[in-house]
């Protein structure tokens, strides 16, 4: 059988051999309908593109570095896993292959950056747990290094949050609709269960239960908004402190799924029933989420991979930095109710 070509697959689909090449090279150049034309075609002929002539061609390896965390508690881990997963399952369809790594700080992070380019010359990096004062973004942007982020720029001074392209998940949202729900099922005593203030995430997504708490005319009174580091044990304390007030909470809005989880120990610990007798709902709709029947808040992470892996297209399809960043992606997330609440 013949072997398969940029041209026979450009013949195909009636287009240039410009245009095959730049849908596997830069597809946001191709209208829609072109780009659906053409990638029927390669699917059709079961086009292969030749790696090693692409990367003489191009001077790109075609390789994206992403950094992966050590499990903790069963939870958290997954929730990142399955966003690489996602990277990983997007940028392979694209021809792109995922190079994962591990660090301690960001400064160790750093400096495996610079590792990583000598060694193995990665055309990008995708960053996630962005926050104040994160200097790996300096440290990208100084060298251009192109880059995407899974989070906010968070702190950044005014206009500095345009200098990149990122991509994030809309937490304050998130947790209105969760406290929303419950308002809507008859819950008056709302508390909420997140992280110490001064974490930028954890502060997003608790401004989504204060804000809607207070358009709707309800109090939280003292000991109904607790800021505990991430965990199933400071979950279930921080929740039997909440649960021991002279008025204690009929239902309790989490920061992350690791502290709901937390709160539901506790709660079934004292011979009460989640969601019957104390409503739960967490956020990231974990794994564990949906074994226990756990309500949360899922993250869009399929979509947010396409979107981070679209803005890397765009960055590597020119030699120099684009003068003005990819468009910044907010995506809403979606609450799943379950039988805690």
């Amino acid at each position: 059988m013949a072997r398969v070509t940029l041209e026979s697959v450009a013949r195909h689909a009636s287009v240039s051999t410009q245009t095959v090449s730049n849908v596997i090279n830069a597809p946001h150049r191709v209208r829609p309908e072109t780009l659906a034309r053409v990638q029927a075609a390669i699917k059709e002929l079961n086009y292969r593109p030749n790696q090693a002539s692409r990367t003489l061609r191009t001077r790109r390896s075609r390789l994206i570095g992403a950094r992966i965390e050590p499990p903790r508690d069963g939870v958290n881990g997954a929730v990142l896993a399955h966003f690489l997963q996602s990277l990983t399952a997007r940028t392979q369809e694209a021809g792109y292959r995922i190079v994962v790594f591990t660090a301690t700080d960001d400064d160790h992070e750093c400096s495996l950056y610079e590792q990583l380019l000598d060694d193995h010359d990665l055309d990008a990096f995708v960053l996630h747990a962005t926050h104040a004062g994160d200097h790996r973004t300096a440290w990208l942007t100084e060298r251009r290094v192109p880059f995407v982020t899974f989070g906010r720029p968070w702190g950044a001074e005014p206009g500095a949050a345009e200098r990149h392209g990122w991509v994030d998940v809309d937490g304050a949202q998130g947790t209105l609709a969760a406290t929303r729900h419950l308002i809507e099922t008859g819950h008056q005593r709302i508390a909420f269960l997140g992280w110490p203030e001064g974490l930028e995430v954890g502060d997003d997504r608790r401004s989504g239960w204060s804000t809607l708490l207070a358009v709707s005319g309800i109090d939280a009174p003292a000991g109904y908004d607790a800021g505990v580091p991430d965990g199933l044990d400071t979950g279930r304390t921080a929740a039997a402190a909440m649960l021991d007030l002279p008025t204690p909470p009929t239902a309790i809005v989490c920061a992350s799924d690791s502290l709901a989880l937390g709160a539901w120990t506790e709660i079934t610990a004292r011979g009460l029933r989640p969601g019957a007798d104390v409503a739960v709902v967490g956020f990231d709709d974990s794994p564990t989420a949906g074994v226990v029947g756990l309500s949360s808040v899922a993250q869009p992470y399929d979509e947010a991979a396409a979107a981070c892996l679209r803005m890397l297209q765009e960055l590597l399809a020119t030699p120099e930095p684009p003068a003005v960043p990819p468009t910044p992606v907010l995506l809403p997330p979606r609450l799943v109710v379950r039988s805690s609440g």
